[in-house]
């Protein structure tokens, strides 16, 4: 505690750290929307299905989300324009792209890394 008062920089790492936590679990509001976010079932089974098909679902947003950064990154134009501020700014946990209600249209004969965000869509 001593330190947290007595330094700037552990101070601003810590709000960071909560700040990702804060961040992840918008996400997981986001995601896990049916019934208000709560569990359906008082069973243990049930609710551990559902949590672990929400860690799913995180993981496969953070992927592709990573996956579109990077071919946005790996463009010269990106590169030179970036600040080293703006690059540590970035997130892979944005989901405004995304319609929870929609459809995810995904060609399986296509490998994921060649996806652009072109080729990702959700749909109504």
């Amino acid at each position: 505690m001593c330190e947290y008062l007595e330094e700037e920089a552990v101070r601003r790492e810590i709000n960071e750290g909560l700040n990702v936590v804060e961040r992840w679990n918008g996400v997981n509001d986001f995601i896990f929307y049916g019934k208000g976010g709560e569990f359906a079932s008082n069973r243990l089974e049930t609710q551990e299905l559902s949590v672990l098909s929400l860690h799913l679902l995180q993981n496969c947003l953070v992927y592709v989300n990573t996956l579109m950064i990077q071919s946005v990154l790996a463009e010269p134009y990106w590169s030179k324009k970036l600040t080293e501020t703006d690059l540590r700014a970035i997130t892979p946990l944005i989901f405004s792209h995304v319609n929870p209600y929609g459809t995810f249209k995904l060609d399986l004969k296509e490998r994921i890394s060649q996806l652009s965000p072109q080729n990702v869509a959700i749909r109504n």
